[in-house]
């Protein structure tokens, strides 16, 4: 199990080199007030003075620190064997010209090798200047320092800025609120190990470190306490109570630790000495704990938390890096190669194009629209369900009225009274109500160009991926299949235009549907006939005797055309003279009287019509709507075959080639293909990343299953 931590931080390597985090990966994490001893600490652990010291705030940045143990034997041949080989492959030739038992490196610096400490510490120093300003400013950039030594345990530690209350300096009045937000940030990693240091000299009741941890880690599964300055505390009072966890119970551990003070570090005390005299100040005043505390304890602890952590995270992490590995594969794909043969490159995206835009009017494209209806699958819709109900709804007999048939039928027979209800008329005002069903025709021949026009868009947000890297292209591609619906909408419009026009030309009277209908109606018109003339003969005469009688009696002397035919009965004269007198008030002599009504007939009298003009609106009325039915019928199958063939299949079938004789040229290969700017620095980004994490899923790989326990 000692293999794991090497692991995590050969992975933190394979992902700090593409500068991003986003794999949390097990660490742990130091917080604590300004000047509570955090460097201190981690000082104490590495063994060597390494990181600035001083009163007042001195970490500004966090500093990942990754301890590597190396036995002496090796001695710097360990450094190879302990980072990526791609960013630390020359260490080893380095390794050759120094002799040193310890050493650090920079991740900044790349390769360069550290074994003076204080150039570390000084390093550090720059480095934070170099970024947080030198009064006292803080930044969120963390430097990344590997320590190679046999006196190490394998660990890996952050070092964050203590929490602070008051600015000073050329601090942002929001320092503390940047520094919480600083060490939540690395806290709320749930694979990290929260190391809260608080002083001995100070309350733990009052303790910052221990008050944000539980924040973030309320069950106190991934804490652990470390009490600093034991042998700073007032006269009379030990840290007993607080060590023993009577105070505030951590689950797990608290650890006392005795740090050098800045006089010590002035004198140049070596930590060494330090730690003696830290295991002779815990033998002296805490006997009974001196086992369970200390640096070299503190040591071993975080080293077994941080393995143990590990192996719990391990398959988690695994998981959680193939996943990202098979997303930025997907997304490196979705950014495409860099074009090389632009020719080939052009004519593959048209073809292709041409092919999905194809596949999606007939239903068979790659990417399926759930949440509405595209493509084939709407144009059906229109030409059954819009266009279909539409012309369902257009009532045949809609907009004539009685008067308007009577009009017609009078037109049509001109001077001449007639006999018969002319057919002119019944042509007249069908050819009115087909011409009615032209406008819902070309509405549908809209609604499908507009369909298809939406495709374009449907195909190169879904479909074509690859468009997406080329908008010249895309925006020239978008403007060729545009302007080719726009060019086919006249010729399509035109068609359904002659359509109903062929419909009007010649009104086919024998037309199968139409005789079978006219059939029907006629004998029920004879029926309602002989039904009529039974209730209005009287009693008295019989009916073989005048059989004209019963039908034409009624007749108005509107159409009196029948009056010089057939004589009238008793009863008629009565009426007729009854009728007559409110026009015998007339000046004028019973021609003349009569030639002026001829001119008041074209004016719509509201009056009861006879029985011959009520039959000869039904007659009409039936045959315009039999015959309307038949066309609309025609018209509702005729309509979307014609909108498929001249534009639909037209479109299909000539689509590949109009873009391949538009914009296959040379003269375009250049400026088509143009990739937007930031399309390589993203496929840059995206390869590297998938590098990284393929590196870090070989890297989880080698680590077998006896290496767990």
């Amino acid at each position: 199990m000692e293999a794991l931590i090497p692991v995590i931080n050969k992975l933190q390597d394979v992902f700090n080199t593409v500068g991003a985090d986003i794999i949390q990966l097990p660490q742990i994490v130091v917080v604590g007030t300004q000047s509570s001893g955090k460097s201190s600490v981690l000082e104490s652990l590495v063994g060597r003075d390494l990181l600035p010291r001083g009163t007042g705030v001195v970490t500004r940045r966090p500093l990942i620190l990754q301890l590597v143990h190396v036995s002496p034997e090796d001695g710097r041949k360990g450094a190879g064997d302990e980072n990526d080989p791609a960013t630390w492959k020359n260490s080893r030739h380095l390794a050759k010209e120094v002799d040193a038992a310890e050493w650090g490196k920079f991740l900044h610096t790349k390769n360069k090798i550290y074994t003076d400490f204080d150039e570390i510490r000084q390093e550090i120093e720059n480095e934070t200047e170099r970024i947080s300003g030198n009064n006292k400013g803080i930044s969120p950039e963390p430097i990344h320092l590997k320590i190679f030594s046999a006196n190490v345990v394998n660990l890996t530690l952050v070092d964050l800025p203590g929490m602070t209350k008051v600015p000073v300096g050329d601090q942002p009045k929001d320092i503390e609120l940047q520094i919480r937000e600083l060490i939540l940030q690395f806290i709320s990693n749930p694979n990290s190990i929260i190391l809260a240091v608080t002083a001995a000299n100070t309350d733990m009741a009052t303790s910052e470190a221990l008050k944000i941890a539980r924040e973030v880690d309320p069950d106190g599964r991934r804490t652990l306490a470390v009490i600093t300055k034991l042998d700073l505390m007032d006269a009379g009072t030990d840290a007993m109570d607080v060590l023993m966890g009577r105070v505030i119970p951590v689950k797990l551990g608290i650890i006392g630790v005795v740090n050098r003070s800045q006089l010590d570090i002035n004198n140049k005390k070596s930590v060494a000495d330090s730690i003696r005299d830290e295991y002779g100040f815990l033998q002296k005043k805490y006997p009974s704990l001196a086992n369970r505390n200390g640096t070299k304890y503190l040591a071993r602890t975080l080293n077994r938390l941080l393995m143990h952590h590990i192996r719990d995270c391990l398959p988690e992490l695994k998981t959680r890096i193939n996943v990202l590995a098979a997303q930025y594969q997907s997304l490196l794909n979705s950014y495409g190669e860099p074009v090389e043969d632009k020719s080939a490159t052009l004519l593959q995206l048209i073809t292709k194009f041409a092919t999905e835009y194809c596949n999606t009017i007939e239903g068979t494209a790659k990417y399926i629209e759930t949440s509405e209806l595209c493509g084939g699958a709407r144009i059906c819709y229109i030409f059954h369900e819009t266009f279909g109900r539409t012309l369902e709804s257009v009532d045949p007999l809609g907009g004539l009225n009685t008067i308007d048939i009577l009009t017609a039928i009078r037109n049509a027979t001109g001077p001449r009274p007639a006999l018969f209800v002319p057919e002119v008329s019944f042509e007249l005002l069908v050819k009115r109500q087909i011409k009615r069903l032209e406008e819902p025709s070309l509405r549908c021949v809209e609604l499908v160009h507009e369909e298809m026009q939406r495709i374009i868009q449907h195909c190169s947000n879904y479909s074509t991926q690859e468009l997406l890297r080329f908008p010249k292209l895309h925006d020239a591609i978008v403007e060729v299949v545009t302007c080719l619906l726009r060019r086919r909408l006249p010729v399509t419009n035109e068609m359904v235009h002659n359509l109903v026009a062929i419909e009007l030309a010649y009104i086919n009277t024998k037309h199968p549907d139409f005789a079978d209908a006219c059939g029907l109606m006629n004998n029920n018109i004879e029926e309602q006939r002989r039904n009529r003339l039974t209730r209005e003969l009287p009693s008295a005469v019989p009916r073989d005797k005048n059989p004209a009688v019963g039908a034409d009696a009624p007749q108005e002397s509107g159409t009196g055309n029948w009056r010089g035919m057939l004589k009238p009965s008793k009863a008629e004269e009565v009426s007729a003279e009854e009728k007559s007198k409110p026009t015998a008030a007339l000046p004028a002599s019973p021609q003349k009287g009569h030639a002026v009504n001829l001119l008041d007939v074209p004016v719509p009298v509201a009056r009861k019509l006879s029985a011959r003009e009520q039959r000869d609106c039904e007659v009409i009325e039936r045959l315009i709507k039999s015959y309307f039915l038949i066309v609309r019928k025609n018209i509702q199958d005729s309509v979307p075959k014609a909108v498929m063939h001249f534009l639909v299949n037209h479109v299909k079938d000539t689509l590949q080639s109009e873009l391949v004789g538009q914009l296959y040229k040379s003269l375009l290969l250049d400026d088509l293909l143009t990739e937007s700017e930031d399309m390589a620095q993203r496929r840059k980004e995206a390869a590297d990343m998938l590098k990284a994490l393929q590196r870090a899923s070989q890297i989880i790989a080698e680590i077998r299953e006896t290496h767990l326990w």
